[in-house]
């Protein structure tokens, strides 16, 4: 049986510690190095433990807006985040997430040619 093979190790270890890096950079653990890690609805507070718990709401629903000062983000809870989406539903008629993501209208019509092909002989 072959010993360990030390390069590949080494990759895996240096992948990991610049994919670490890369997160650091993104907007959640930006916003949890800003904020106190408690919900800014219901005030539960939470700890490493739970931490997969607390989400970051973007204020004006757009992702894309992530300023360096974290003004347009706010920790929330899980349900708590899952009900501002739900008020924002409520209000527009349109989920944020939905009008980020609307798929475009099908523009084939699948059944075309079925009345002809059932109407041949057979």
């Amino acid at each position: 049986m072959p010993g360990p093979d030390n390069a590949r190790l080494d990759r895996i270890v240096a992948d990991a510690r610049r994919s670490a890096a890369e997160r650091e950079k993104g907007y959640r653990e930006r916003a949890l190095k800003l904020y106190p890690w408690i919900c800014g609805r219901c005030a539960r507070e939470f700890t490493r433990a739970n931490l997969h718990e607390l989400t970051v709401h973007h204020r004006n629903h757009n992702h894309d807006d992530n300023p360096p000062d974290g003004s347009n983000w706010e920790l929330l809870c899980l349900y708590c985040h899952d009900n501002e989406h739900s008020r924002q539903l409520d209000h527009t008629g349109v989920g944020a997430l939905d009008a980020e993501d609307a798929p475009a209208a099908a523009t084939s019509s699948p059944f075309a040619g079925l009345k002809d092909l059932l109407g041949r002989d057979r």
